[in-house]
């Protein structure tokens, strides 16, 4: 599985983002598909997570901003982020894998990253 993330770029507190992500392979009907950010400085942490079964996770700090979906007719999982706020800056990446988590270690595949930066 291969997967190109894009969508990202430079806006002002306030605004929104839609990032993509398009994957490769015939299994992504069936892989769990997540966002994950890394903030300068930090580590990288989960930010919402898709089931194949169509079940979504949120971190708190995104919840009721951030909305994660996929389109599985074009292999694209999708985060849209509004009310952008500064502390949202960081690189996003798509990852795909087998497991119900929201953790690293369970997800096998990884995009290259995209870049957000939010100013005030």
């Amino acid at each position: 599985v291969q997967l190109q993330a894009s969508g990202g770029g430079s806006v002002q507190a306030g605004d929104s983002l839609r990032l993509s992500c398009v994957g490769s392979g015939r299994n992504f009907r069936w892989s769990n598909m997540a966002w994950f950010r890394r903030a300068p400085g930090k580590e990288r942490e989960s930010v919402a997570t898709n089931y194949w079964n169509g079940d979504n996770t949120y971190s708190e700090s995104v919840k009721g901003r951030f909305t994660i979906s996929r389109d599985n007719a074009k292999n694209t999982l999708y985060l849209q982020m509004n009310s952008l706020k500064p502390e949202d800056t960081g690189t996003y990446y798509c990852a795909a894998g087998g497991l119900r988590t929201t953790t690293i270690r369970g997800y096998d595949y990884w995009g290259q990253g995209t870049q957000v930066t939010v100013s005030s």
